[in-house]
C-alpha cells in the first residue's frame, strides 16, 4: 500500500547534476517546487546550484529526505545503486531515472531492491538533450514540450506511475507510457542511430582529410547539420550504445540495408526509384517538423540573412508582428562566413502571409518545400 497521494508535488530531489539533471531541477523550480540536489562531484554540484534555484545537499540521503519525487540523473552504470539508496532513504517518494536505456536497468534494480520498495520505482526517459554536457549548459527550457517516456515495470504501483506522469506534465513535458523493451527498440532508431550515423560520417571525413586537406573547407550546411551530434560526449555515448547493443546493432543493419538499396538504384540508373526514395523521406520529414495540429500541411521558406548580431531576432520579430507562427527553424551557416541561410517551417496556410511580411522587411524568401 502507498500513502495518500499528496495534493501538490512540490518537494523534488535531483541526484546527479549534469545537463539533464540540472535542467529538470531548474524546470521543477520554475513551477514552484522546492528542489534539493546532490552530486558525487562537489564542483559539478556547486555549478548546478550556483543560481540559488536548487539547494545543495551534502549527501544522497539528505537530498531525498521528505521528497515526493526523486530523479536519478547519474551515468547509466550508477543508476541501479542510486535507485536502491533513494528508495531506502525516501520511503514516501516515487523514484525515477533519466537513463536512455531501460531494460537492463529494470533488471538490475529488481535484483538490488527489496520487493516492498519496487512499487515506487518508475523508470523514465526525458527525450531532450544536447550535444553539450554539464550543468553550465542546463536550462529549464530543455524540458519544454518534450516527450518524457515513462516505462513502468510489472512491480510499479499504478498510483506512483500516475504521480510521476502528473509531475512530468506539471513541468511542461508530455508523458508517454510504454514498456521498457519497446522504448529501447524505438530509441535505437530515433536517438542512438542518428548519433552513430553522425559520428561515422564525421570520422570518415576526418580520415579523407589526410589525403584531401581541403575537404572540410567545402563542408556546407548539410554536412554540418548531419555531423552536429559527433561533438557529443564520447564516454557517455559509448556507455549508452554498449548498454543497448542488440537493439542498436539491429538498427544499424537496417540502415546499412537502406543505404545499399539506394546505392544499387543509383548505380543502375533507376532515376524514378531514387526520386521516390527522396520524395518519401521528404514527406516524412515535413511531418516530423510540425506540431500535431499542423501536420496536415507545412511549408519551408529559405531566407538569406547577414551573419551579424540581431539578424535572427529581427527575422523572428517580423514574423511575430505579422502573426505568423514558426513551427521549426534551422540555421545553415556559410563556410566562408558573412552570411547564412535560415530555413523556416510554417503551416502551409501561412505561407502567403509569411512571404508577404518577410518581403516587406526586405528579405527574399524562397519556398523550398
Amino acid at each position: 500500500m502507498t500513502s495518500a497521494e499528496p495534493s501538490r508535488l512540490d518537494r523534488v530531489s535531483i541526484i546527479g547534476t549534469g545537463l539533464i539533471g540540472t535542467s529538470v531541477g531548474l524546470a521543477a523550480a520554475r513551477v514552484g517546487c522546492t528542489v534539493t540536489a546532490w552530486d558525487a562531484d562537489a564542483h559539478t554540484l556547486a555549478t548546478a546550484t550556483g543560481s540559488g534555484l536548487m539547494r545543495a545537499a551534502s549527501s544522497l540521503v539528505e537530498a531525498v529526505r521528505d521528497a515526493q519525487v526523486v530523479v536519478i540523473a547519474t551515468p547509466i552504470a550508477a543508476i541501479p545503486e542510486q535507485v536502491e539508496a533513494a528508495l531506502a532513504a525516501a520511503p514516501d517518494a516515487v523514484v525515477t531515472d533519466v537513463g536512455s536505456i531501460k531494460s537492463p536497468l529494470v533488471i538490475d534494480v529488481a535484483l538490488r531492491t527489496a520487493v516492498s520498495a519496487r512499487g515506487r520505482f518508475v523508470p523514465g526517459h526525458p527525450m531532450g538533450g544536447s550535444e553539450r554536457s554539464g550543468p553550465n549548459h542546463a536550462s529549464a527550457a530543455l524540458v519544454d514540450g518534450i516527450v518524457w517516456v515513462v516505462t513502468p515495470t510489472e512491480a510499479s504501483d499504478p498510483a506512483m506511475v500516475d504521480r510521476l506522469e502528473n509531475w512530468v506534465t506539471l513541468l511542461g513535458a508530455r508523458a508517454v507510457r510504454m514498456p521498457p523493451e519497446r522504448h529501447d527498440r524505438l530509441v535505437a532508431f530515433v536517438s542512438h542511430l542518428p548519433q552513430v550515423a553522425s559520428t561515422a560520417l564525421m570520422a570518415l571525413a576526418a580520415t579523407e582529410e589526410a589525403d584531401e586537406p581541403e575537404i572540410l573547407l567545402l563542408a556546407a550546411g548539410g554536412f554540418r547539420d548531419l555531423t552536429r551530434l559527433a561533438s557529443s560526449n564520447p564516454s557517455l555515448w559509448s556507455e549508452i550504445l554498449l548498454a543497448n547493443g542488440g537493439q542498436i546493432a539491429a538498427a544499424i543493419d537496417l540502415y546499412v540495408a537502406r543505404l545499399t538499396t539506394l546505392r544499387d538504384e543509383i548505380l543502375a540508373g533507376r532515376g524514378s526509384e531514387v526520386e521516390a526514395t527522396f520524395a518519401g523521406a521528404k514527406e516524412a520529414r515535413l511531418k516530423l517538423a510540425a506540431k500535431p495540429q499542423v501536420r496536415s500541411g507545412v511549408a519551408v521558406l529559405q531566407v538569406s540573412v547577414p551573419d551579424r548580431p540581431g539578424a535572427l531576432a529581427l527575422l523572428t520579430a517580423v514574423l511575430a508582428d505579422g502573426h505568423v507562427n514558426i513551427e521549426d527553424l534551422q540555421i545553415v551557416h556559410s563556410p566562408e562566413g558573412g552570411r547564412g541561410t535560415v530555413h523556416l517551417t510554417v503551416a502551409a496556410g501561412a505561407v502567403e502571409e509569411a512571404t508577404q511580411v518577410l518581403s516587406a522587411q526586405g528579405s527574399d524568401p524562397i519556398r523550398i518545400a
